[in-house]
């Protein structure tokens, strides 16, 4: 059932239209990421569904309640931000309590909630001290405890780990993923990291200039783009792109052989639709899928190599100058100035 739908939204500032036609349903549980560049609008659609923005034209509705009329405190929704926003003056216990306090709520009742939250985030130890006296990472567990008490049908995420250094953000990742499974609540969260998208996401929302592009799983996403810009978007390191001609496409439309940069291949996954034999065409081929063969189709020569320790990512550039990468999980003895040659399972790649 859905908890969250949105039909035909639309929002413009003045002649500026930032959120395009946007329908989507958000079932009860689950665990929805919009993500995309900076400026494409994920944050306005969440400010949208918090009520902090007023839709253009559209509808939203939040447990079978339209509440486009209805202020951000009567949706239903509990928000965390960006900015951790919490009282400076106010202790751990009564920044959670404050949003209960000014709605009426019964001091043991309270009480009760707030120590249910700390035991959650695992910060019953925090309650008596003040943000100033928090590290970045207990203060984000704050806000997200201040979420928690108010019991909301929908939680709503924008950005909360842009603020926080690589390897506490991993942590909090993780403590939001095992936050959701304990709780079981539907949650939408606003990122432009896709690392962060395919961790936690059940289901992703790819945003590009207003319009979404596709939504589905984060490995229906991955292996299955709908476009370039998907493609291209999620995927570290991203995925290589080369300019050639499409071959014979299938009676169904579905495959069609590619020539271009020294390939040649039949069978590849057409994306595009309306092609023809000859047309100008771009395939995708991720990173990981290269395996080195030296009598592969694919040359190049390498310009970096950089040791990550797990995973080693070598960067090539054809002879005709096209960029491209290799990632491989593997020891190879490659320096720079070397040509190397690849080949690929053409299932794998995909025509656009």
């Amino acid at each position: 059932m859905a908890q969250v739908e949105l039909r035909n939204v639309n929002k413009a500032f003045g002649k500026t239209e930032v959120i395009r036609s946007v329908d989507l349903e958000i079932n009860k549980g689950e665990f929805v990421v919009f993500v995309g560049p900076s400026g494409c609008g994920k944050s306005t659609l969440l400010r949208l569904i918090a009520g902090l923005e007023s839709l253009s034209s559209g509808e939203i509705v939040i447990a079978d309640r339209a509440v486009m009329d209805l202020p951000p405190s009567k949706r239903g929704i509990a928000m965390v931000f960006q900015s951790y926003a919490l009282y400076p003056h106010m202790s751990v216990f009564h920044n959670m309590a404050f949003s209960l306090e000014l709605q009426g709520v019964p001091k043991p009742e309270i009480r009760d909630r707030v120590e249910a939250a700390a035991k959650i985030l695992q910060m019953e130890h925090l309650l008596d001290r003040r943000p100033a006296a928090l590290s970045g990472g207990q203060r984000q567990r704050v806000a997200i405890g201040r979420a928690i008490v108010r019991n909301p049908d929908v939680f709503l995420f924008d950005e909360p780990l842009s603020n926080l250094d690589a390897a506490l953000r991993h942590d909090t990742r993780v403590e939001i993923a095992k936050l959701h499974n304990q709780l079981d609540a539907t949650t939408i969260y606003v990122t432009h990291d896709q690392v962060e998208a395919m961790t936690l996401a059940d289901k992703i929302v790819v945003l590009k200039d207003g319009e979404v592009m596709q939504v589905g799983t984060p490995m229906d996403l991955f292996n299955m783009p709908a476009n370039e810009f998907v493609a291209g978007f999620l995927g570290s390191p991203q995925m290589n792109f080369f300019e050639g001609t499409l071959g014979t496409v299938s009676s169904d439309g579905a495959r069609a052989g590619f020539t271009g940069e020294g390939l040649d291949f039949d069978g590849v996954r057409l994306v595009a639709s309306g092609k023809k034999k000859a047309s100008k065409s771009r395939i995708g081929i991720r990173p990981q899928h290269l395996i080195l063969d030296p009598k592969g189709q694919l040359e190049g020569t390498i310009t970096l190599v950089e040791r990550l320790g797990t995973e080693t990512i070598v960067e090539l550039v054809t002879a005709s100058g096209t960029g491209f990468r290799f990632a491989t999980s593997e020891a190879f003895d490659l320096a720079n100035g070397q040509t190397a040659r690849f080949s690929f399972d053409p299932a794998l790649a995909h025509l656009f």
